[in-house]
């Protein structure tokens, strides 16, 4: 069945299907979630938590949050509330170097690298992480209409394995009511996607991305051959 067909209970069976592709290619304790506290990653890591609960695991799910000391306070609250809620394993990463000596935003690409790809390969490497599971979907980006549900990649060698890829916005909201899930607050004041503060303002268009800074959007190609998701 195309999955443009795919109803949400089919749309979470191959979800689960894809988990299992990525318990195939490491253990428990190399895979991570890459939880951003977003809606998109939030739900990823509530299915993979219950995917693991069904499995019998015992081990807690883990989780990496990239904190680049420039995130909104109300994600920062969600994440920790959450972790507690969902008794998460949970990885909080920072750059390692002081945030207010740093040229926040004035180059989006070099920003991006500094702040938020180079603590992610470098906790990779001393972790040894093998698998990192992503909340990101086809239709939110063009540059992601074409990946693929599991990414070798190298510079550090790990794989990325995207299990809502063939999600859609709606589904994703549509799966928060249906499960009663928390999400954070700003979505309610008009925000659609969650960035760090100087880079992500409340939407300005029908775009789902259209609050995030242009000059990052047009450049995603170049962030993720960098190691950006």
């Amino acid at each position: 069945m195309a999955k443009n067909n795919m109803n949400l209970q089919e749309k979470v069976s191959l979800t689960n299907e894809i988990f299992e592709r990525a318990l195939s290619i490491a253990p428990l304790k190399q895979t991570y979630v890459a939880w951003t506290g977003g809606k998109d990653s939030t739900v990823t890591l509530y299915l993979w938590a219950h995917f693991l609960e069904e499995k019998g695991y015992k081990d807690k799910p883990g989780a990496i949050n990239l904190d680049t000391g420039l995130k909104f306070p109300e994600i920062i609250e969600f994440r920790d509330n959450i972790a507690r809620r969902w008794d998460i394993d949970l990885l909080v990463i920072s750059p390692d170097f002081a945030i207010a000596d740093y040229p926040v935003a004035q180059d989006k690409v070099d920003c991006c690298r500094d702040l938020k790809i180079a603590p992610l390969k470098q906790t990779i490497i001393e972790k040894k992480v093998k698998v990192l599971i992503t909340g990101i979907r086809n239709d939110e980006h063009p540059d992601r209409s074409n990946r693929d549900q599991a990414e070798e990649k190298s510079d550090p060698a790990y794989w990325q394995v995207n299990p809502i890829l063939h999600w859609t916005e709606m589904d994703i909201w549509s799966f928060t009511i249906q499960k009663n899930m928390p999400y954070c607050k700003l979505y309610e004041q008009g925000y659609t996607s969650l960035g760090c503060m100087p880079c992500t303002g409340k939407a300005t268009g029908n775009e789902e991305r259209s609050g995030r800074a242009g000059e990052k959007e047009e450049n995603l190609k170049i962030l993720r051959g960098l190691g950006y998701f």
